[in-house]
């Protein structure tokens, strides 16, 4: 049980939350801006930056939750 002793739990939980909330914007604002200044993506385009979205999503409700309350409790 050492092993998880030395991780900065709030740090995690916070640094994770803003990778959440950086991949959410990129790919909400390179959708509506690209489909505005440039017109009409390809597929793959529109597939990666509709899953940084959902990834973002996940990252940023998830991290706080499993770094800030869960980890804390079982260690």
């Amino acid at each position: 049980m050492t092993q998880y002793r030395d991780m900065d739990h709030g740090l995690l939980a916070k640094r994770g939350f803003f990778l959440g909330v950086g991949l959410f914007a990129f790919g909400a604002l390179g959708e509506l801006l690209g489909h505005t200044l440039l017109g009409p993506f390809p597929a793959w385009s529109n597939v990666l930056l509709t899953d940084m979205v959902a990834l973002g999503i996940l990252l940023g409700l998830l991290s706080p939750l499993v770094f800030g309350i869960v980890l804390p409790l079982i260690e």
